[in-house]
């Protein structure tokens, strides 16, 4: 007889769902997490206030996700964002919904989302061991066995694997999911860092570290070609790029950078006025200034601080008077408000990327019951898979579908065995 039913590797929101669910149907289930605290990653998502999942209508969430956004239709048809909605309210944790459809605690707490499913878990009567690494899967002919630590053996007739990615290793998640799943025949995508900051080349953002521009249009260009584009908030670091629109261009732009193609992010800081509009008004603001300096109508287009990277970049006088700037400058300095361009050169590490892109493949994954194709008994949920997905509550949202699912699962296996 086994020592447990169901062991879940990971006790993060992916699986701290399935091991609830698991314990619900009356499976002896046991968590185990290398770290001395559950659910680190989820205390300091969303910045600390756990964008929970958004209110996109089905189809719309389904386009958020890559390569293959399909996967996820069965899980988000069995626990999808209402359902977890209505799942957090039912612990006592009321929920808003902000811009873009994104939803958070009303409490603006990641630590009260924490709590509160740990303690769910606990009711259901889920057994979690801390400070508990897991150095490999038990398999004999073709089914899971249970899970080697340290020197003991811990045998379970269904195994979990919710580890999550590489991306934050400072909260646990180092990729030791990968190495399990890849030693019993699970091929695993090349992980990459995704949502996660760029950096770019010169020393014009050293000028701008910290400012905020919002309601910008980034476009991305690899090799000459346009690729994508995000509309919202980009922030200057001293390294370069960060924000949320940099963030969700970062998963193609990683790509190209490790395939050594040429990367530039060009910032449209006038997105509302065609060129032609845009024209129109400088025209209208050169005539209107006069013989006032070039540099009080930039006062009027511009935050301070772009202003001498405008200036530079345009090689446009400052001390010009604005009746003197040519038909020819007035022209370069409109093509610059809708394309300043910036080479992308590298992208940030792990340490400080969101979400992980790549993982087990999907192709060896029943989405059906996130059970494994390969070792019967064993499932997989969360970001430990090949799929992300943009920033604005999806990741999470497959976090707890995928462990909702898993968990049901591993209990119908044991139940058909």
């Amino acid at each position: 007889m086994s020592d447990y039913q169901i062991i879940v590797i990971g006790a993060g929101p992916a699986g701290l769902m399935a091991a609830g669910q698991a314990s619900l149907l009356g499976a002896k289930t046991l968590v185990l997490e290398k770290m001395g605290r559950a659910a680190i990653k989820l205390g300091i998502t969303g910045k600390g206030r756990c964008n929970l999942t958004n209110t996109a209508d089905y189809s719309d969430f389904l386009s958020h996700f890559n390569p293959d956004g399909g996967f996820c239709r069965q899980a988000f048809a069995r626990f999808f964002s209402t359902d977890l909605i209505a799942f957090i309210n039912k612990l006592g944790v009321p929920t808003i919904v902000e811009r873009g459809g994104r939803v958070f605690p009303e409490s603006g707490r990641a630590g009260e989302i924490v709590a509160s499913i740990l303690k769910w878990a606990g009711d259901c009567g889920v057994i979690i061991r801390k400070r508990a690494s897991v150095s490999g899967l038990l398999v004999d002919q073709g089914y899971v066995k249970g899970i080697a630590l340290n020197d003991q053996i811990i045998t379970a007739d269904a195994v979990i694997i919710a580890t999550g990615g590489a991306s934050y290793p400072a909260t646990g998640s180092t990729g030791d999911g990968y190495l399990m799943a890849e030693s019993h025949g699970h091929y695993i995508v090349p992980v990459q860092p995704s949502l996660v900051p760029m950096e770019t080349a010169g020393d014009i953002v050293l000028q701008l570290s910290d400012v905020n521009l919002r309601n910008v249009r980034a476009t991305l260009w690899i090799d000459e070609k346009k690729t994508a584009e995000a509309f919202g908030e980009v922030l200057f670091r001293p390294y370069g790029l960060a924000g949320p629109t940099i963030l969700s261009l970062s998963r193609m732009a990683v790509k190209a950078l490790c395939s050594n193609k040429q990367v530039y992010i060009s910032i449209d800081l006038k997105p509302a006025l065609n060129q032609q509009k845009l024209d129109a008004r400088l025209r209208r603001d050169l005539d209107l200034n006069g013989k006032k300096e070039f540099q009080s109508l930039l006062k009027g287009l511009l935050p301070g601080r772009l202003i001498p990277v405008c200036i530079s970049m345009t090689k446009i006088s400052i001390h010009k008077a604005s009746h003197q700037v040519t038909s020819r400058e007035r022209k370069r300095l409109g093509q610059w408000l809708k394309d300043f361009r910036l080479e992308i050169i590298r992208f940030r590490p792990f340490s400080e990327a969101i979400i992980t892109s790549g993982g087990v493949s999907t192709k060896e994954i029943d989405p059906r019951t996130m059970g494994s194709r390969i070792v019967k008994g064993l499932f997989f949920a969360g970001e430990i898979l090949d799929l992300d997905a943009d920033t604005g509550g999806f990741n999470l949202q497959w976090a707890f579908s995928s462990g909702w699912l898993a968990g049901k699962s591993a209990v119908n296996f044991l139940s058909q065995r």
